[in-house]
């Protein structure tokens, strides 16, 4: 009887990285079947009975995005890592139903998370995106800019991306209301002047100038932010996502946008990846667009790897998972 532990890995990953999974144990085998998966997930069927024989032996599957029919081509599948802290590609309702464990990243990147919000929030309040256009265009004259000082964050998601945003904010001296969707009305956080709950989003919105989103995609917060929630915020307010696209209705934004509704955008994530060229998110002014980059790092791949190797030990040894998802709650 085979009593190793088999890992196979369905999405690319740095040489290092796998070379941190390999050194876990000797009773783990850990599988690159990245090219495997990628031939069938682009159409080529050839080697899908190759995979399938690498499927049947997994106990664990490392994923961004799962193979098709997974359920049945991976029958001794006991857990799966995923390589996102964003776990709605690999909570399909097969896997959601069964009892395999499913873990995710969290906890790897909200620094550099919190970082790119905030210089999303300096090039608002100090009008880069001029700065740029008069170096393209061969420009040079003056504009006034603003200060981050004394301006109201609203983080909506108050989980480890939202907490560091808090505290990184706080520098600047600016006042933080945040979300928790199960807040009640006593709690407190460190770095946050006024803790809400979901139902209070609309307050939320009102009194802030920057607009957070910092929580996971689920049914619950699917197009969360609409019309409605975009016409509750100022004017002058901007909208910073670096989530998941889905939560905002993006039609709506666009809507908000062209009419100035709001101040402006920044947006890192999109409803469809990449961001179609006919999107108008791509030509406005009030808009600065990136490729969902927020959370990645040069190193990602080997942080990522060792959470992995930690969790692995801990799985060996009969110790509590880190990151375990609620796969009812979607995060």
């Amino acid at each position: 009887m085979d009593e190793k532990l088999h890992v196979v890995v369905v999405n690319s990953i740095d040489p290092e990285a796998m070379d941190i999974l390999r050194a876990v144990s000797g009773d783990v085998v850990v599988t690159d079947a990245a090219d495997l998966a990628r031939a069938e997930r682009n159409g080529d069927s050839s080697r899908s009975a190759e995979l399938d024989d690498v499927l049947s032996q997994a106990d664990v599957i490392y994923a961004l995005k799962l193979p098709q029919r997974l359920s049945e081509r991976a029958n001794r599948l006991k857990w799966i890592q995923t390589i996102s802290t964003g776990v709605e590609r690999i909570l399909t309702p097969e896997i959601v139903s069964s009892p395999v464990v499913v873990t995710n990243m969290s906890g790897i990147h909200e620094v550099t998370i919190a970082e790119f919000v905030l210089m999303l929030m300096l090039m608002f309040v100090k009008d880069a995106p001029r700065s740029f256009h008069q170096q393209i265009e061969g420009r040079f004259k003056w504009f006034p800019m603003d200060v981050l000082t004394g301006k109201t964050v609203g983080i909506v998601g108050f989980g480890r991306i939202g907490r560091e945003v808090a505290r990184t904010v706080r520098f600047f001296d600016m006042r933080v209301v945040a979300i928790r969707r199960t807040a009640e009305a006593d709690d407190v956080e460190e770095n946050v002047d006024l803790l809400l709950p979901l139902v209070r989003l609309h307050e939320l919105l009102e009194r802030s100038d920057f607009v957070v989103l910092a929580l996971p995609l689920t049914d619950e917060s699917r197009n969360l932010i609409g019309g409605a929630e975009l016409k509750a915020m100022k004017s002058t307010a901007r909208l910073i996502n670096v989530s998941r696209g889905a939560i905002v209705d993006e039609q709506a934004l666009i809507r908000a946008l062209q009419e100035g509704s709001i101040g402006g955008a920044g947006l890192d994530v999109f409803v469809q990846e990449p961001l179609p060229a006919d999107s108008p998110l791509r030509r406005m002014q009030n808009v600065i667009f990136s490729p969902h980059v927020s959370g990645d790092i040069a190193e990602y791949d080997v942080g990522a790897a060792r959470l992995f190797a930690e969790n692995l030990r801990r799985y060996l040894s009969g110790m509590p998972l880190l990151n375990v998802v609620d796969k009812a709650r979607g995060y």
